[in-house]
């Protein structure tokens, strides 16, 4: 009977121990959770940092396009007025032929046909200049969108910076 009183005893204890163990363990659900926070702020560093790298060549792009539609709308501003200038010319030698020659004269047809030429070609040339302008309206919101990201993601990595800092001393 001694030995199985014994052998009660050290099952009971063991039952009482495991239990014990087992309520200590439930009570901490993670024994190091600094370290979890730890790893967790250097994932969201990483991240943000791919996340500025992409939001920075997307910025860079959109100026390029910025840049080359600002070009583009000078040199059809610059074709616009060479053609305004061709028209007003021949305008002038209308009137001259007319008067010299008559109305109905080669010469004043001829001009005619330069004059209705110099207005198609600068009214294409009005039409690239408005297809350009609203161009560089899209660039120019599109490149400051691209800022506002870079401007958030520089937030959120100072954020996550702070808290890494934070989580290694130890501090909630």
């Amino acid at each position: 009977m001694n030995a199985q009183s014994m052998l009660r005893r050290s099952v009971l204890v063991l039952g009482v121990a495991g239990l014990l163990a087992g309520g200590a363990y439930a009570q901490s659900a993670d024994p190091n959770p600094g370290q979890q926070d730890v790893r967790s702020d250097r994932k969201d560093i990483r991240q943000d940092k791919k996340d500025l790298a992409k939001d920075r060549a997307d910025r860079n792009a959109d100026q390029r396009d910025v840049n080359h539609d600002r070009r583009d709308l000078n040199k059809d501003r610059v074709d616009r007025n060479k053609d305004q200038r061709d028209i007003n010319k021949d305008r002038r030698d209308l009137h001259r032929d007319d008067a010299k020659f008559g109305v109905n004269s080669a010469q004043a047809q001829a001009d005619r046909k330069d004059l209705a030429a110099d207005r198609t070609d600068r009214n294409k040339d009005q039409r690239d200049i408005n297809k350009d302008k609203k161009d560089l309206h899209a660039d120019r919101t599109d490149r400051n969108q691209d800022q506002k990201d870079i401007n958030k993601d520089k937030r959120d990595l100072h954020k996550d910076r702070k808290d890494l800092r934070q989580d290694r001393r130890g501090h909630k």
